[in-house]
């Protein structure tokens, strides 16, 4: 499997997710900085890291999404190309349009830093496949503008056809319906704020995350 990091000005998870990647696929991906313009031909996944991209100015994600890079990954999406934003990441996807609602600052005004269990919304994706629904896995969260809103129409929808990815077994930004990780409506593109890269190994103490990798290895390799 080919695989791409998008690298902003501020990103501080990219080689965290670098390197998840290459240890799951057994081949390092592609560092993509931001003002470039095309993704190498035959990429297989796209990934967008955490971290505050340009600062986070004006509202996390929202420079990013303008740069260069995004229409490519855009065009990407559009041809089937897996993409997954992870954190900012998540924030930046939203903010390009490739997946609806927003993220905002968090219920309590404070940064959150701690693990969170999740509940699996779905196991019928490239991403969550190798994870049964409804089963509690635990993963890290870094963020202060992690709480994902939508008007109601919307969170039906994505409710209605199966495209809530994870859950927050309980309340930790005031997300609306606990939701932490969602799917646009052909299913390539997933953005969630917990960190599946930093659970990969024993030595992270735990290894829930990595079964997010492989599963996509899995289906983009079939």
């Amino acid at each position: 499997m080919k695989s791409a990091v998008v690298v902003f000005p501020g990103s501080n998870c990219d080689r965290d997710l670098a390197v998840a990647l290459g240890q799951v696929t057994g081949r390092d991906p592609v560092m993509l900085w931001h003002r470039e313009t095309e993704i190498p031909e035959g990429t297989d996944i796209i990934a967008v890291p955490g971290g505050f991209s340009y600062g986070d100015y004006l509202r996390s994600g929202a420079m990013a999404a303008r740069s260069p890079i995004m229409r490519a990954v855009s065009d990407a999406a559009a041809r089937g190309v897996a993409v997954l934003g992870i954190c900012n990441g998540f924030q930046i996807l939203t903010e390009a349009g490739l997946l609806p609602g927003a993220l905002m600052r968090n219920a309590g005004l404070s940064f959150v830093c701690r693990d969170v269990k999740l509940t699996v919304g779905t196991s019928q994706s490239i991403f969550t496949n190798r994870y049964e629904a409804g089963e509690t896995v635990t993963f890290p969260v870094a963020h202060h503008d992690g709480n994902f809103t939508a008007d109601s129409e919307t969170l039906d929808r994505l409710e209605g056809e199966g495209r809530v990815a994870f859950r927050y077994a309980e309340s930790v930004n005031g997300s609306a319906r606990h939701i932490a990780g969602i799917l646009n409506d052909a299913g390539n593109v997933l953005g969630m704020m917990p960190h599946p890269e930093r659970v990969i190994e024993a030595a992270h103490g735990k290894t829930d995350g990595r079964r997010l990798f492989e599963g996509l290895l899995q289906t983009v390799k079939a």
